[in-house]
């Protein structure tokens, strides 16, 4: 039987590719399992039978066979470890791959959904302005520190691997605030990861769940 994920029946950003079952898709494109996809509403993320997968109700979840996973990291690498493909086989290169997946998730994605907080959800708040200059600031500092890093290589450690897939995921995120044009770097190793069919089929997948009726426009 194949893996079966939970995405959005409807996601907030209308199949542009950042809801988080887009990692989870890329990476099993990558390696070459088919999977099925259970569509969950708002109002079913919360109800126990979804909370049962996810105690925090989101998505996306990952089931195969008795094993039931949340959160993107933890499935991404778990893929990796079952198929080859984004993973090394050089133990210190694997570990290196796996440091990068984190990197992207503990100390590159926080500054976006800051960015992402002070922008909408903060917006109204008498301090808002101030704030969003802060939190901008903070980006550009770790973006600068990974633009030196990554210099003219074309992924972060040799050939592409899961650190890539999850740095580039989360990299998009900033593409709604504009902050990633001003590291042209970055901008092009995210391109590069766009590129990819994995990923071009992954996009494509979520994109199809998100297209409106013949006739109307898309939300987003």
């Amino acid at each position: 039987m194949n893996p079966t994920i939970t995405a959005f029946q409807r996601s907030p950003d209308g199949g542009k590719g950042l809801a988080r079952d887009t990692r989870v898709r890329w990476a099993l494109e990558e390696v070459g399992q088919p999977y099925d996809v259970r569509l969950v509403s708002f109002e079913a993320m919360k109800q126990p039978a979804h909370l049962a997968r996810h105690p925090f109700g989101q998505i996306p979840t990952y089931e195969d066979g008795s094993l039931v996973l949340f959160e993107t990291g933890a499935i991404v690498l778990h893929i990796a470890e079952r198929h080859p493909g984004l993973l090394p086989t050089d133990p210190d290169a694997r570990a290196r791959a796996i440091m990068w997946a984190i990197a992207a998730l503990n100390t590159i994605e926080p500054t976006v959904l800051d960015l992402t907080a002070a922008r909408i959800f903060e917006a109204d708040r008498p301090w808002a302005k101030e704030r969003l200059r802060l939190v901008e600031d903070r980006a550009r500092v770790r973006l600068a520190q990974l633009t030196d890093y990554l210099g003219e290589k074309q992924w972060l450690d040799g050939d592409f691997s899961a650190g890539d897939l999850m740095m580039v995921s989360v990299l998009l995120r900033f593409r709604v605030t504009r902050l990633l044009d001003e590291f042209p770097t970055l901008a092009g190793y995210v391109a590069r990861g766009e590129a990819r069919p994995a990923y071009r089929r992954a996009f494509a997948a979520q994109l199809a769940i998100n297209a409106p009726p013949s006739g109307e426009d898309r939300l987003g």
